[in-house]
């Protein structure tokens, strides 16, 4: 297990505590469900949730009907997402491998959801071209990530030239609906979503 690995498994038990990890909060997890739906292609559409976590994002696309596969480096996450999963009595996939260079197969998905993940990668141009081998011909990537106050993240310009570095469109959204965090953020947070 690498250091990395064992980190966020060391989250897990208190991952959801954040009001957009979690998603607890019937706000929040309204504000998240319009966002993606109105970006997504419609269910039951094949979706990839990259770095998943605990499965939120994963199960609130299955109750929607999408057939969606959670990845994810950490076992304990992925253990809680599938304890998520039968809670909410929907059936992800879930995956336990490295969000850098995913174990799923090429052009099996009409889109690739990865949210805070391409910031954390070691090197952002071979995870997009990794993640953009895993879509259908015209399929969508959507990437939330954002510009911390602590420094740490990915400007949206940078991910904006590091995505049209591969692909033909990058449209970049601002994320500064307080409903999505769970009150008002300061720092720069935004959906890039590309369709070609």
């Amino acid at each position: 297990m690498t250091g990395e690995t064992a980190y966020w498994d060391s989250q897990a038990p208190t991952f959801d505590e954040q009001p957009d990890h979690g998603l607890r909060d019937p706000r929040v997890r309204d504000a998240w469900l319009r966002l993606l739906l109105g970006r997504l292609p419609a269910a039951p559409a094949a979706v990839a949730d990259l770095g998943c976590g605990t499965g939120s994002l994963s199960v609130l696309l299955a109750e929607a009907g999408y057939a969606v596969t959670g990845l994810d480096s950490a076992p304990a996450m992925i253990s809680a997402a599938r304890a998520k999963a039968r809670a909410a009595r929907v059936s992800p996939r879930f995956v336990t491998s490295d969000a850098a260079a995913p174990d799923l197969p090429p052009a099996s998905f009409d889109a690739v959801l990865a949210r805070h993940v391409l910031w954390a990668m070691p090197d952002v141009d071979a995870a997009l071209g990794e993640w953009i081998r895993l879509l259908r011909p015209g399929g969508t990537l959507l990437l939330a990530e954002g510009h911390w106050h602590t420094g740490a993240g990915l400007p949206g310009a940078a991910a904006s030239a590091a995505v049209l570095r591969h692909r033909a469109e990058a449209v970049v959204t601002p994320l500064d609906d307080p409903d999505l965090w769970g009150g008002p953020i300061q720092d720069e947070r935004y959906l890039l979503v590309s369709a070609r």
